[in-house]
């Protein structure tokens, strides 16, 4: 899957499930944004010193987190705009997985 990295689509980054599953699975974008909802260059300073600070912890030896910085968090081409896509990008991929999740015809309910 690509994003839009900037307003007139000249640049892009690539993320991957694998990307899309480590945010999930460390929360990344979990009260990133504040209360005025406004995704600026703030925001996503702030995301990378999150990160930067899971990197210096236990959590910085797990492969994927570095992947993810490598290939989306730190990417030269990412900007507040495309922050703004990966969030969204997030979102439906989320939302697709709890679809996929209801509609598993194996889950045992009792």
């Amino acid at each position: 899957m690509k994003i839009q990295a900037n307003h007139s689509g000249t640049r892009s980054i690539e993320v991957s499930e694998a990307h899309l599953q480590t945010i999930d699975k460390y929360s990344l974008l979990r009260n990133l944004i504040d209360s005025n909802g406004i995704i600026d260059e703030d925001v996503l300073d702030k995301l990378k010193l999150n990160v930067r600070s899971m990197l210096g912890s236990e959590a910085g030896k797990d492969k994927q987190l570095l992947d993810l910085c490598l290939d989306v968090i730190y990417n030269n081409n990412m900007k507040a705009f495309g922050l703004h896509q990966l969030i969204l990008l997030y979102i439906d991929w989320k939302r697709n997985q709890e679809t996929e999740e209801e509609a598993d015809p194996q889950e045992v309910s009792d």
